[in-house]
């Protein structure tokens, strides 16, 4: 009796099987090499092989992986990311710590240099203006901060540069340099623009005046804004010289002629203390002529930027 007819088309290796189970044995009832069938029919068979049945996941052929060779490549890489990782911190870390080193030892923080109230700027312009009268030393005053010394903010030091009455006298000198050629009858924008080329021009002569003379003589580090300060006083003297022309024509020159000398001893008297204070070497002999071209310079540069005019010269 037949039980159970179940008649089964696979195809494994390119080899086709018929097999029907019956209830005393398993007979193989054909066995047809594809290499023997028809163009036709090999292709059909092909094309139905490719295609997984309903509910018949189809297979791969893959080859077992090699738990030792992906643990050695998993430990290799993982090393080699880590050192490649902790040697790139390395080098941004370094790199960006002397980054920062440097540009606090010449540029500092620009913040520093505007933290002024009422009472320091008042005692500053007497400083600037009257330096004769300055009953105090010119040191600046340290404080400890983060394990070194610090200089205190210009609020609370008097002797501390800044920028604020540099860029204020800047702005006056330009204002007023317009009003002189308004009432000349040359203003115009380009000429306005022209005045205010020529400040930066003296300006940045100043700091060059400064900061070359400074590392000619060895005299240590010191803050690049510093230097832009200390140069940018002198159009506090500049700016009162132009108004009291504009006020009373006659003025002007002794004005610009006591402004400049009060200048020449501020700067000599500050480029002291910074020689003092960084300089590796003393030579009293050096210095001192130094610090006269210092004050003597300061004459030429008056004369230039206080003569409003459309000309680089005079």
């Amino acid at each position: 009796m037949l039980i159970a007819d179940l008649e089964t088309n696979f195809l494994f290796r390119r080899t086709h099987f018929a097999i029907r189970f019956d209830s005393l044995n398993l007979i193989v009832v054909s066995f047809t090499p594809p290499f023997r069938r028809n163009p036709r029919e090999r292709d059909m068979y092909n094309n139905l092989g490719n295609q997984p049945g309903p509910g018949i996941p189809q297979q791969g052929y893959n080859v077992p992986p090699n738990p030792f060779g992906n643990g050695l490549y998993g430990a290799g890489s993982g090393l080699i990311r880590s050192g490649l990782g902790a040697y790139g911190e390395k080098i941004l870390g370094s790199s960006s710590e002397y980054v920062q080193s440097n540009i606090n030892r010449y540029f500092a923080d620009p913040q520093y240099y505007f933290q002024v109230n009422d009472d320091y700027v008042r005692n500053k312009l007497k400083v600037l203006l009257f330096p004769f009268l300055h009953r105090g030393h010119w040191t600046r005053i340290t404080e400890p901060v983060g394990g070194r010394l610090s200089y205190k903010p210009p609020i609370y030091d008097i002797n501390a540069p800044d920028l604020y009455i540099p860029f204020m006298s800047f702005f006056t000198y330009v204002v007023l340099s317009g009003l002189v050629l308004g009432l000349r009858g040359k203003f115009s924008p380009e000429a306005v623009n022209w005045v205010f080329m020529k400040g930066l021009v003296g300006w940045l002569f100043q700091v060059m005046l400064l900061k070359i003379s400074l590392m000619s003589l060895s005299g240590g580090e010191t803050a690049l804004l510093d230097f832009v300060a200390y140069a940018g006083y002198a159009f506090t003297g500049i700016s009162l010289a132009i108004l009291g022309g504009i006020v009373w024509s006659y003025s002007y020159y002794p004005l610009l002629a006591w402004t400049c000398i009060c200048m020449g001893v501020f700067l000599v008297q500050t480029m002291r203390r910074v020689l003092l204070a960084g300089a590796r070497s003393y030579d009293s002999t050096r210095h001192h002529y130094f610090l006269l071209f210092i004050g003597l310079a300061q004459f030429p540069l008056f004369l230039w930027l206080g003569n409003v005019s459309l000309n680089w010269l005079f």
